[in-house]
């Protein structure tokens, strides 16, 4: 079903097609006005939840991040972007061109100062990596894993670094070519440490589960993203598999049995303690 003609008038766009839909929205291509193409993303019953504050800030971002157009309480309108996701790049034997293009986006993305007024903060995310408990069932390197990453995150949370606006969900899925190069997209907006940018990213690709878990590739994204993103490589490793944690962490609702990235959570644990 297209989206109700209302909304195609309020955003002043027509010609839906539908493009994806999402556990939290439904996305369609749409024809703005002059005749551009543009993307509705129409959101269901759940609301925007944390991609409200992600549209502010790619709006305040610029450089290369989506264009937002307009933003209502359900629906946002933001740019088209044509081409494939980064993480294209990596499945095709191409990931140290997808890391190089990754840092440049995030390096765009952190150009100017945005303001930080009304962001949440990171240490709330880490409230569900700290109230997480470890099932009887679960594996003693699960449970040690689990602690080493509640303390390694509460360690960085009491001392944070360059504090900022960010993206807070930036990797190559998020990023998509478009008619100004590789652009950032599906913000979720968090006020945290700099090198927490970069966190996820070591994550992915999806679809390369054999490739994130390579030693020399983490260790070679942690020299290159440092470098190149100015932050410490000890300090990136390190939250790097805070954010794994976390992620674990949300994906078990409050109590660990067992998980896909377990053996991830280690392998970048052991890089960041090395």
């Amino acid at each position: 079903m297209n989206p109700a003609p209302k909304i195609l008038a309020e955003f002043g766009v027509s010609a839906p097609e539908l493009v994806e839909e999402t556990g939290l929205a439904v996305l369609w291509k749409v024809c703005r006005a002059d005749g551009s193409p543009a993307v509705l993303k129409i959101y269901g019953s759940k609301g925007m939840r944390n991609e409200s504050e992600g549209f502010r800030f790619l709006a305040a971002a610029g450089g290369p991040a989506a264009k937002v157009y307009k933003v209502t309480a359900s629906a946002a309108l933001i740019e088209w972007l044509s081409g494939p996701p980064l993480g294209n790049l990596s499945r095709a034997g191409r990931d140290a061109e997808a890391a190089a293009e990754l840092v440049q986006v995030a390096n765009g993305l952190h150009a100017s100062a945005i303001p930080e007024a009304g962001y949440p903060r990171l240490e709330d995310w880490f409230t569900a990596l700290f109230s997480l408990t470890v099932s009887a069932g679960a594996s003693e390197d699960a449970r040690t894993n689990i602690f080493r990453s509640q303390a390694l995150a509460r360690r960085l949370l009491a001392d944070p670094q360059d504090v900022r606006a960010l993206h807070g969900d930036l990797h190559h899925s998020n990023i998509r070519l478009g008619d100004r190069g590789y652009c950032a997209f599906d913000a979720k907006g968090v006020l945290g440490e700099r090198a927490y940018e970069l966190a996820n990213a070591f994550r992915h690709p999806r679809g390369a589960p054999d490739l994130v878990r390579e030693p020399e590739r983490i260790r070679f994204l942690a020299t290159l993203w440092s470098q190149e993103f100015q932050v410490g490589r000890r300090r990136l490793l390190q939250w790097a598999a805070a954010k794994c944690a976390l992620s674990i962490a949300w994906r078990n609702s409050g109590q660990l049995g067992n998980d896909p990235e377990l053996d991830l959570l280690g392998a970048l644990l052991n890089a960041a303690e090395g």
